[in-house]
């Protein structure tokens, strides 16, 4: 019951009573009834708690958080007082300073490092019989990738086949000229010209053997088809590095020429990778080749890296500058077209205030906010500039100061609770 209503609450129901045939007399009554109730709760308008059911007490009209101190762009500071019970589900900490890296942040893909990526192609062309590794496969240099039938090959071999036989008999003939001319039974003219044929012999063969070389026969290889008189037209093409099979267009039968695409084989060097990224045209400035960043590709993992290109020109579509780094990654655990953030240090650390990412709430409207107390009880919402997180920190750079209290833990729950008890 309104103490300082009830007396004329009761006259106007008694007037009311005793003139009920009065409209105007009536109407004269409730005016009276609504002025005492607008006066009594005119009086009470000046302040205005609530007190949850869980001991939570709040104050929307907190000090400093009238309309006349908000700073433009932050949410009105509001004040929690917490009970005893609800005490050990905020943590306390003063605030303190740490070193935070001048640093640029983006968005970029791993892809293989075309430096030590080859595409192997025949030297000859021939048709493709044996497939000696697949996709994946690490491979080592000098390991047989496949073979073709070729017939560039068997003319090789055919001509030291047919120039090892010359030479045998311009050698032959050689020798009986000689013994014949002991004798005198041959002039010195033929003798000579048999000579030079000899010469000409042991040059043929020493040129078919280089052709047959180029192919990749070795010499045990070359004297065994000389010695057994018999041409193999299988051509061995081999690793030309140590890597992992990127890619795979052969087949068995498929006719293959030489610099014809798509190659048969591609081979990567996996010890190092390329992360391609296109850093924003206002950060472009900052970026110069031969920083180092880190890559982070896995959850527990930092992959550092080295900035090797700068692109030349902006895209004009997106604004953008290519940005080109090399990753070591001696287990390969990176994959080529994987998506990494990554982040380039452009300057010396800086010490500064910095808070517990738990003790920083982004608020309904984009507001970053911490939860300030001077006696562990009321704590106070006051909006802050954030910077760069490291390590678990936040960088605050405007609205607090080295030394004052902040909830590091629980600071969610008292703006959820600040929330719903003003509402």
């Amino acid at each position: 019951m309104l103490m300082g209503a009830k007396p004329a609450r009761a006259r106007v129901y008694q007037m009311a009573i005793e003139n009920k045939a009065n409209p105007r007399t009536l109407a004269v009554a409730v005016s009276i009834l609504a002025a005492a109730t607008i006066g009594y709760f005119g009086g009470r308008s000046a302040e205005f708690w609530k007190t949850s059911a869980g001991g939570v007490t709040t104050n929307a009209k907190a000090e400093g958080a009238d309309s006349s101190s908000l700073v433009s762009g932050q949410v009105p500071a509001g004040s929690v007082d917490l009970s005893d019970s609800q005490l050990s589900s905020v943590k306390v900490e003063p605030v303190g300073e740490r070193e935070f890296p001048i640093e640029k942040q983006a968005v970029g893909s791993i892809d293989f490092n075309e430096e030590v990526t080859l595409q192997v192609f025949t030297p000859y062309q021939g048709r493709i019989i044996g497939l000696f590794a697949r996709l994946g496969d690490d491979v080592q240099k000098g390991q047989t990738l496949f073979t073709i039938d070729s017939p560039d090959l068997l003319q090789a071999e055919s001509t030291v086949i047919a120039a090892a036989g010359v030479l045998q008999f311009t050698t032959r003939h050689l020798a009986r000229l000689k013994d014949l001319y002991t004798t005198h039974a041959v002039s010195q003219k033929e003798l000579e010209q048999a000579a030079s044929e000899q010469q000409t012999a042991e040059g043929n063969l020493r040129a078919a053997r280089d052709a047959v070389r180029i192919f990749g026969k070795t010499d045990a290889e070359i004297d065994r088809i000389i010695g057994e008189r018999m041409a193999d037209p299988r051509l061995v093409v081999l690793s030309p590095i140590t890597g992992r099979i990127t890619a795979r267009n052969a087949a068995p039968g498929l006719f293959v020429q030489p610099g014809n695409a798509p190659a048969p084989y591609s081979i990567s060097d996996l010890s190092t990778m390329w992360m391609v990224a296109n850093v924003a045209e206002t950060d472009s400035p900052a970026v110069r080749a031969g920083q180092e960043l880190k890559v982070s590709a896995f959850p527990n993992r930092v992959f550092e890296a080295k900035i090797t290109s700068v692109g030349a020109m902006v895209d004009p579509n997106t604004r953008r500058v290519s940005v080109r780094s090399e990753i070591e990654d001696p287990q390969h655990e990176l994959r080529s077209g994987m998506y990494a953030n990554f982040v380039i240090r452009t300057g010396d650390p800086v010490r500064s205030v910095a808070v517990p990412l738990a003790g920083v709430v982004r608020e309904s409207d984009g507001t970053m906010t911490v939860w300030v107390t001077a006696d562990r009880r009321r704590f106070t919402r006051r909006a802050v500039q954030i910077g760069a997180e490291r390590d678990g920190y936040r960088q605050i750079l405007d609205g607090l100061q080295v030394g004052e209290l902040v909830a590091t833990q629980g600071a969610v729950f008292l703006s959820s609770a600040l929330i719903t008890e003003t509402r």
